[in-house]
């Protein structure tokens, strides 16, 4: 269970936007947000919230630190909402819930760069794991991020193994495991940004950029190579979208 003592460390001082057009849901997930985040609104729909957004920022000199926004709404959906709020702010760090596993649905969001999905119905536990893990990333006027002070080489994957990501190192309880030089370059890019989905076409064209050729038949088979080499499966595949780093926490 995630520490809350933790958690508020990172959001005590931060502001959020829950976008939900169910009003039950809306309501009792803004009061657990309370708890943890100075400042908290609601909007019931895109519009709305696109409203709250601007006079947020007229009244505060600055955006809100997160949007946490459903997919499906009246009055603009999810899609339309962050492609709306990236016009504004495009460093925005946006999270959506959504009851869909389509590809048609989640697809476009990935291709804007949200931070991460949420599925409903909501747990709780992973929406505040997620919620401490995109506060980590927000720096406050006049101050390092927390993500810049804790900033480490070593990436904890699972509970028996880490990667290194200067060494390009792997290993699973401190034995080190050799790597291809095409393992190194996928860990590389998944543990970039942990719990985000890269899609084959983001992976493929990495890979380019390196001047190395990977295909989406040859991903698969590098994916099924990796997990044979931790002991815990980190490795997630999205059906229809691609893949990502599990994110760890310890217990």
């Amino acid at each position: 269970m995630l520490n809350s003592k933790k958690l508020l460390t990172y959001t005590k001082k931060l502001s959020i936007l829950f976008v939900e057009d169910h009003d039950d849901l809306r309501e009792n997930t803004t009061e657990i947000l309370k708890a943890f985040f100075h400042n908290v609104d609601g909007a019931a729909n895109g519009e709305e919230a696109i409203r709250k957004y601007k006079e947020f920022y007229e009244k505060e000199s600055h955006y809100y630190h997160i949007i946490l926004s459903d997919i499906q709404m009246h009055r603009l959906n999810g899609i339309e909402l962050v492609e709306n709020i990236y016009n504004i702010n495009p460093k925005q760090i946006v999270i959506i819930i959504s009851a869909h596993d389509d590809s048609k649905y989640l697809l476009p969001l990935i291709n804007l760069g949200i931070e991460q999905f949420i599925k409903k119905p909501i747990d709780y536990q992973d929406l505040l794991k997620v919620l401490l893990n995109a506060s980590k990333k927000v720096t406050l006027p006049n101050s390092k991020s927390a993500n810049q002070e804790n900033k480490v080489p070593l990436i904890k994957l699972n509970n028996s193994s880490t990667f290194n990501k200067e060494t390009n190192i792997l290993t699973n309880n401190n034995t080190m495991i050799t790597l291809t030089k095409y393992e190194i370059i996928f860990l590389q890019l998944l543990t970039d940004n942990i719990g985000k989905i890269y899609s084959n076409e983001d992976i493929t064209d990495y890979y380019n950029s390196l001047d190395e050729n990977l295909d989406i038949v040859n991903i698969r088979k590098l994916v099924s190579k990796l997990r044979k080499k931790m002991l815990e499966n980190c490795i997630e595949s999205v059906y229809g979208i691609g893949y990502r780093i599990i994110p760890y926490f310890e217990h």
